[in-house]
Parts: structure tokens; sequence; C-alpha cells
């Protein structure tokens, strides 16, 4: 009797480690699902390179233009394209991330007066040669017809790539000038900043984290304070994020101030991930430390190596596969946070992120892409599928150079 209620009872909490394993491979699975149907469209080499913010320019003709010449349409021109013969420039209609219908430039012709512009807007480079790209946007042309009289076309007035193309071919005689603008949409600058960010908190975290766990694990010996220390440690482990944010504001920008920093910067959010690190980096480390064998620290001791020489020739080399665990969890942990990185970078997405001036990590990026008053989920989900593209390439490259180590050691 007592052995089949010891059987019920174990098929029961096996069943229960089934489902509850099962029902976590499902939510991971719909996390997965959802992200990629919503945003793997928007995967492209454009959106890793391309700025954020689109670049505008009001442009002139600096050639004559003879209204009677004709271009001729290029052969590998794509099918959805429109060309204009009188104009030697080929448009195409587009949808942006944010579901904004666009006219885009899809070949210029060498010898069209579009291919000799000159910048026309106020400023610096006023007068001076532009090149208009494939892939910028047309937004306005201003013409004159036959009469002289003035007229516009382009997306300003909701127009098409065909109805842009029928009035240059039909009506326009003379250019005026013309309203183009970049590509824009592109997390460039995030990815920059992500970058930055993960390099500042490694270097600052990474020897004072494995510091700290050499001194708690093999030099600390058990009293109040090193008994303190750990008690801190742990404290920090729960300590919400945003606090260290406002930590960060608060206690940490005078150091970056020094620097030149005159506002919330990436170096600022560097140090502050930092501080966040160091318990993952410190328990990750003093897991690694004791799984080495004690005989190996006999053994070398025993040959005459002092304490410092075992440590650092014998024991750590050993422990380096536990410690790049570590690091591969802290760089995750860079890379997913936003509340204290709010408050000491700033939510402000800049195109050319340096470390004494604002900028966004890719997760910052998607928390303000959803915060406006319309949230564009296949955005935020195609920077997701990025995120989790470098989290799975880290992770194999991680495993890769642990095998590699623990090969020569062995």
């Amino acid at each position: 009797m007592k052995k089949c209620n010891i059987r019920k009872s174990d098929m029961a909490l096996n069943g229960i480690t089934y489902l509850a394993s099962l029902l976590c491979e499902l939510i991971l699975l719909s996390v997965f699902v959802f992200t990629f149907s919503k945003g793997s469209s928007l995967i492209n080499w454009d959106l890793l390179k391309n700025d954020y913010w689109s670049k505008n320019y009001i442009v002139e003709s600096s050639a004559d233009h003879n209204t009677a010449s004709q271009y001729e349409k290029p052969d590998d021109l794509s099918h959805e394209a429109y060309f204009s013969r009188r104009w030697g420039i080929a448009l195409v209609d587009h949808v942006s991330h944010e579901k904004e219908k666009q006219v885009l430039i899809e070949y210029i012709d060498p010898k069209s007066p579009f291919a000799s512009v000159v910048d026309g807007s106020a400023g610096q480079n006023k007068g001076k040669e532009l090149n208009l790209q494939v892939g910028m946007r047309l937004e306005k042309i201003d013409f004159e017809d036959q009469n002289g009289t003035a007229g516009i076309t382009g997306t300003i007035l909701s127009e098409n790539a065909e109805t842009v193309v029928k009035n240059l071919d039909q009506t326009a005689e003379t250019l005026t000038s013309a309203y183009v603008k970049t590509a824009g949409g592109g997390i460039r600058g995030s990815i920059i900043a992500t970058g930055y960010l993960i390099l500042v908190s490694l270097l600052i975290a990474l020897p004072i984290g494995i510091a700290a766990a050499i001194y708690l694990n093999e030099y600390a010996t058990k009293n109040r304070v090193n008994q303190l220390i750990r008690t801190g440690i742990e404290m920090l482990t729960g300590v919400p994020s945003i606090i260290y944010g406002l930590m960060g504001v608060t206690v940490l920008f005078p150091i970056t101030k020094a620097f030149g920093a005159t506002t919330t910067n990436v170096l600022l959010g560097g140090i502050t991930m930092s501080i966040i690190l160091l318990p993952t980096i410190i328990r990750a480390t003093e897991e690694a430390l004791l799984v080495v064998p004690q005989n190996l620290r006999d053994a070398s001791l025993a040959l005459g190596a002092n304490q410092s020489q075992t440590i650092f020739k014998i024991i750590l080399p050993c422990a380096v596969p536990g410690i790049l665990s570590g690091v591969l969890l802290s760089i995750g942990r860079v890379i997913g946070e936003s509340a204290a990185l709010i408050y000491t970078m700033g939510t402000f997405i800049s195109d050319a992120p340096t470390l004494l001036t604002q900028g966004t990590s890719m997760a910052v990026h998607i928390w303000s892409i959803m915060s406006g008053e319309q949230p564009n989920f296949e955005l935020a989900s195609a920077i997701s599928i990025i995120l989790l593209i470098f989290v799975f390439l880290l992770n194999i490259g991680v495993k890769w150079i642990s095998r590699r180590l623990q090969k020569e050691w062995h």
C-alpha cells in the first residue's frame, strides 16, 4: 500500500514537472512566433545601416534641360517603378515602417537634370553640389508648365509614383526645385550606443567583480565584515533598476561632468550599468571558482607555489568557462535594460552618439517607439529579433570559446 502511494506521488510530481516544462516551452515558443511574425518582414540591411532621423534637402537643378529630349528606360528597372522619359528619373511606391506611404527614387539617368542639382536649403552648404541617391524620399517637385504657371506634384499632395511621373511627363516644362529626404527609420545609432554601453560597463565591472569574487572565495575568512559584504552583494541583486538610474543621475553624473559632459550621456549609462552588473559577475565568478577541485589547489601549494600563483595560474584559468557564462549574462542584462538607461542616457534617439552625448540603446529605442501615440509593433518586433539573434550568436561564441579553453587545459 505504501509503495503504491509512493509510486502515485512520484507520478504526480513527475507530471507536474513535465507540465511546467511544457508550459515554459510553449510560452517561449509563443514569444518567438509573435516576434518573428510581426517583425521579420522589416529585417533588412537598410534597417541596420540607416539613420533614424531623415535629412531634408531643398534641391535646385544646375543644368539646362531640353524638354524635347527623351531618356531610355533601363532594362533592369523593376516592374514596380515608373519611369519619366522626359526627365530621366524612375520612382517607386513604398510603405515605411510607420505605415506611411512614400515615393522613393529608384533610378536617375546620368544626363538627367536630377543628376545635376545643388543644395538650395539655407545654411553653409547652400549652392553646393548634391547627389540625389537611390532610396531617397521624393516629397515635392515645384515646376512650371508651358504657360509659366507654377505647379506642384509629390507625396505632399498624397500622390503616388505613377501620378508624379505623369505630371512630370505631361505638364512640367521647367523644374524649379524639389524637396527630398533621406530614408530614415534605421537603428544604426542605437546599435552604436549599445556597443559603447557594453564596452564601458564590462571594462569597469569585470575587473572589480572578478577581484571581489577572488577575495570572497579564496582569501576571505568567515567573520562579520565579510558576511556583511556578502549580504550587501545579495541586496544589490534585488534592487530595482530604476533606483540605479536615479542613483546614476544624482551621484555619478558629476564624474561624467568632469570629462566634459553637460547632460545625461552614454558614459553615465555605462558606469551605472557596471554597478548593476557587479552582483551577477561576482556570483558567476564565485560559482566558477567553487567548481575548481580542491586537490588542484593542494597540489599547486605542495609544489611550492604561493597562494597568489595558485589562484592566477591554476584556479582562474580553470574557472574561465564559468566566468564567460557570467559575462554572457551581463551582456544580456545590458542590452535588455531600459529603466535605468532612460534616466542616465536619455530617450532621444541619436544617429551619431558619443560617450559624452545622449543616445539610446536598442532596448530604449523599442521603448521610445512604443511609448508614442501610435506604437509601432512591427519595428519594435524587428529590433527585438535583432537582439535575439545577437544574444544567440553571442551564446554560441561563448560556448565555443569555453570548449576550446577546456581542451587546451585538460
